[in-house]
């Protein structure tokens, strides 16, 4: 049994959806991060960071903070989602890293100043603007190759910039110029196992859908 200590955020859902996905048994504790929650000695103890999400592997006795930390070891874990072959391994984990380090921290500044303070820096919502539109068409032209963001097969890598996309509106992003992206985006959307996962700790409202035309997707001998 796995303790998952999460929010509504990009990041916690990243970790709800790939406990769905792998059909692994899981306990939802939440932390309000509204309230503070994740600064309590209690939190500390299990996340150092004072950041959601984290897990508790009470099978393993094994306790993890970092979202990109938790997926690589829940696939190694349920053995699915992350390839074994080298270099389908390493196409996977080079995008986890991509989401970890530009798609998740720099859509999160563009949270911040493209909609919960709009008006505070002229430079900051060009800067953060023009920058997710960068990381929107990276994405769109790796989708345009491949199926999913890891490759020919739905993966991890997947797993942590789905949710991070499903705030485009939070970006002030118009999806219908990311054709392959929204294609990727709906697909992903219908699945069961997201739509249960996104309402994890509790529901908030519908999965956003844009309305956009869907590209074709690549086959899976095009993808890298």
């Amino acid at each position: 049994m796995i303790d998952l200590y999460t929010w509504t955020t990009p990041n916690g859902r990243k970790i709800s959806i790939a406990l769905e996905e792998m059909g692994l048994p899981y306990t939802v504790h939440p932390v309000n991060l509204q309230k503070g929650e994740q600064h309590s000695p209690e939190f500390a103890k299990i996340s150092p960071n004072e950041k959601i999400p984290a897990i508790v592997d009470r099978d393993e006795g094994i306790t993890l903070m970092e979202s990109g930390a938790i997926l690589i070891y829940l696939a190694e874990k349920s053995g699915k989602f992350l390839p074994t072959e080298t270099r389908a391994r390493f196409e996977v984990l080079q995008w986890l890293m991509w989401q970890m380090g530009g798609f998740g921290p720099m859509l999160g500044q563009a949270h911040q100043f493209l909609k919960y303070n709009p008006g505070v820096s002229e430079f900051a919502e060009k800067r953060y603007g023009d920058e997710a539109k960068r990381l929107y068409g990276v994405l769109d032209r790796r989708l345009a190759e491949s199926p999913y963001v890891g490759g020919s097969e739905l993966s991890i890598a997947d797993f942590a910039t789905w949710p991070w996309a499903s705030r485009f509106e939070y970006q002030r992003i118009d999806l219908t110029a990311y054709s392959n992206v929204c294609r990727w985006y709906h697909e992903l959307a219908d699945r069961p196992a997201f739509r249960r996962g996104y309402d994890v700790p509790h529901f908030v409202h519908e999965i956003p859908r844009p309305g956009c035309t869907l590209a074709s997707a690549p086959t899976a001998n095009s993808a890298g």
